[in-house]
């Protein structure tokens, strides 16, 4: 055994080859040994490394055949939300979209801006953020909603390519904070490996490399990361402290990879001519990439161009997505059932003699509501064309009319539900044709089905521990009545029958009761968002936990009320609100959707609900609730917040910038994560950068924190 001053300096210089040697080959495209070497360094250092586990670091290249499995996923919220690309499969719209891009770029000259575009290769794999902090990484996190993801660090750091901790090469600093958005993937050659260990040891194979890739990043072992050798390729930022660490995404990649880190391989181009040229280019050899692709992502190549573009709340419109054509087969409708969902809607599905598409086997499309059935006019024995929607959703595109068979029959919706067999209520569009039914039954079997998975998500009730599968399993018993929203908050009487219940020890009956009694204190907005009720979801029930203190004042407020906007002046008088409708609170809700909402607010069903969750210890007081009296005490100032957007740039002492968002929209103030000429107020830190310089030049109002704190100090 070698004395331990040698065993340090030998460990230490086995890091460091093998994480050069990594480095060389994912990053430099330069292999400097074998694979075979590669291994053999790496057991001669996990063998000294187990001799001396006084040398141990969490980032040494032997930590990346995965660890002891973990419980489960903690949920990570993105500093900066992870945003989903629009597509576009036709010339047409590629062309149309440019042209839309350069005039939210341009100047009033009405000249055609000068933009750079980059063009990547679409991976066509799983969404992961890498957050890295004074050099080292500290998480990698699912997209998930796009504001709270998965934290996947145990699995991601099984992936060679990825560093654990970052090196310069030189030519650039390592910032305090880098947050890389990347692609996952199982590369083809490995996906054809496990297939064929799979099928050797007599298990199903997998249907293609993304489930497999989502699968294994979702596993509780991160020994089964390690074994299927995922890839990673970096193709975007997140938060960047120094905000001036680049100025344009090639710049961005460039520095990336001088820091170790795997970015995907980007293109520039000048026009949309050459941008078709390299979607052509890439389509025709889409078989000799490494790993899965499904198209090309377009973008303005600088971050300046990019802010100016803006965004949606949903996506960036300075990107988009050019999506190969999707595979599209024939196959038989060989019956149409109908599914109920949580309100009561009645969809039609098609079942279809099995067809492999786009690397599954599908078996059921759905028709979305019965208009479009008839409209399609698809009925049983009909040979339809079947393609995915996102490569992910099977669907009917259309029938084939000449191998209709002779008696083939129009299908009639159904005049009852399918389920509890009661009544059903037609719903029409502007123009009176029929789009869909709808069960009324509220006691319906399958809509408490729909009900309780959505009341119990994590967006809502957010109780771990019990999801869909986990309710079906009770619902399957009958020793536990699990038939509404109240016996969810009595299920932990019924802990030794949980027990009994296949693949539920203690351990996970412990942690479904506790994430139980959490959701006790989840507050009105969480529970009336969870209630699955119309036209009232997770935004317009935090819109009106901010009017009402608690259930109680919610249900004393008459229906006119609950859409502020609406008002006339007389109205917003008696009730209180300003007589301008842009000062007033919204609630996304109007003349057509409040009814509806305070219709079933008051209704028997609702008062059974609450009555049963109150009985629970459910707490229906408003987490969001800030009462006009408190607001006017405040400060006459509120407004410097209230329906103004902010930015928030730089180091902030006292505040990190989860906090700080959440903070600033309960006073009523949108923020977003790019200075445009639709910016009110840059709130810019220590080294702020290109977002303040781009807010100086535009003439739009700075705060540094210390007026921050000034404005904030009366809430």
């Amino acid at each position: 055994m070698p004395d331990p001053a040698a065993a340090e300096r030998e460990i230490l210089e086995l890091r460091r080859l093998l994480n050069r040697a990594s480095r060389a080959y994912y990053v430099d495209a330069a292999p400097t040994m074998s694979d075979r070497e590669f291994d053999e360094q790496l057991a001669r250092l996990q063998t000294l490394e187990e001799l001396h586990p006084e040398f141990d670091d969490p980032d040494s290249p032997t930590h990346r055949v995965g660890g002891e499995p973990i419980t489960g996923f903690a949920t990570v919220r993105h500093a900066i939300p992870m945003l989903s690309i629009d597509n576009t499969y036709s010339r047409e719209e590629l062309e149309a979209w440019v042209r839309r891009v350069e005039k939210l770029v341009g100047d009033e000259s009405g000249e055609r801006p000068d933009i750079r575009w980059m063009c990547d290769p679409k991976i066509d794999g799983v969404a992961v953020s890498l957050r890295y902090e004074e050099g080292r990484l500290v998480h990698a996190v699912t997209r998930g909603d796009g504001t709270v993801g998965d934290d996947i660090t145990a699995n991601i750091r099984t992936i060679r390519s990825v560093p654990l901790s970052l090196e310069s090469d030189g030519t650039v600093e390592i910032p305090r904070i880098i947050e890389v958005r990347a692609e996952a993937f199982i590369p083809n050659a490995e996906f054809r490996r496990i297939n064929e260990a799979r099928e050797a040891a007599g298990d199903e194979p997998f249907m293609n490399p993304r489930n497999a890739c989502a699968g294994t990043l979702k596993s509780l072992d991160p020994r089964v990361s390690a074994e299927r050798r995922l890839g990673l390729l970096v193709h975007g930022r997140g938060e960047v402290d120094p905000d001036d660490f680049a100025q344009s995404h090639a710049e961005f990649l460039q520095k990336a990879r001088a820091l170790g880190i795997p970015v995907s391989d980007s293109r520039a181009c000048r026009d949309v001519n050459e941008i078709e040229a390299v979607i052509d280019e890439i389509g025709g050899r889409l078989a000799d990439f490494e790993y899965m692709i499904d198209g090309v992502v377009v973008r303005i190549d600088r971050f300046d161009q990019q802010a100016a573009a803006g965004m949606t709340s949903k996506s960036p419109r300075w990107c988009i997505a050019w999506k190969y054509p999707a595979e599209r087969k024939p196959t038989q409708v060989i019956d149409i059932d109908w599914q109920v969902g949580k309100t009561g809607r009645i969809t039609p599905r098609a079942v279809m003699k099995p067809v492999h598409l786009a690397g599954t086997i599908v078996r059921h499309a759905t028709l979305h509501n019965f208009g479009l059935l008839a409209e399609k006019d698809i009925r049983v024995g009909d040979t339809v064309i079947v393609e995915k929607a996102g490569e992910i959703i099977p669907q009917v595109i259309s029938v084939v009319p000449d191998a209709r068979p002779t008696d083939a029959h129009p299908v009639e919706p159904p005049s009852r539900c399918p389920v509890c067999e009661g009544p059903v209520e037609p719903e029409h569009d502007d123009g009176e044709r029929e789009t869909g039914r709808r069960c009324v039954n509220p006691e319906c079997p399958a809509q408490i089905r729909e009900r309780l998975i959505w009341f119990t998500g994590r967006k809502q009730m957010d109780i771990d521990g019990l999801g869909e599968k986990t309710i079906d399993q009770i619902r399957e018993t009958e020793s536990i009545p699990l038939n509404s929203f109240g016996d969810i908050f009595h299920l932990a009487e019924h802990r030794e029958a949980l027990l009994e219940l296949e693949r539920m020890g203690e351990k996970k009956v412990d942690r479904l009761i506790q994430g139980i009694d959490d959701a006790r204190s989840r507050g009105l907005a969480r529970v009336l968002a969870g209630m699955g009720i119309r036209h009232l979801g997770d935004s317009t029930a935090r819109m009106l936990a901010r009017l009402f203190p608690d259930l109680d004042a919610l249900l004393a407020a008459d229906e006119a009320q609950l859409r502020p906007k609406t008002l006339s002046k007389d109205d917003a008088a008696k009730y209180g609100f300003p007589a301008d409708p842009k000062e007033r609170p919204s609630t996304n809700l109007g003349t057509d959707t409040a009814p509806v909402v305070w219709e079933y607010l008051h209704s028997a069903a609702a008062g059974r609900t609450f009555r049963r969750l109150r009985d629970a210890g459910v707490d229906f007081t408003s987490r969001e609730y800030r009462p006009a009296s408190a607001a006017d005490a405040d400060t006459e100032d509120l407004p410097a917040f209230r329906g103004r957007t902010f930015v928030l740039t730089g180091t902030l002492e006292h505040f990190d910038r989860t906090t700080l968002t959440e903070r600033l929209e309960t006073l009523g103030a949108r923020v977003s994560g790019s200075v445009s000429k639709k910016t009110d107020v840059v709130v810019a830190g220590e080294k702020a950068g290109s977002k303040l310089a781009r807010a100086e030049s535009l003439g739009i109002e700075v705060w540094d924190e210390t007026r921050l704190l000034e404005e904030l100090s009366p809430e």
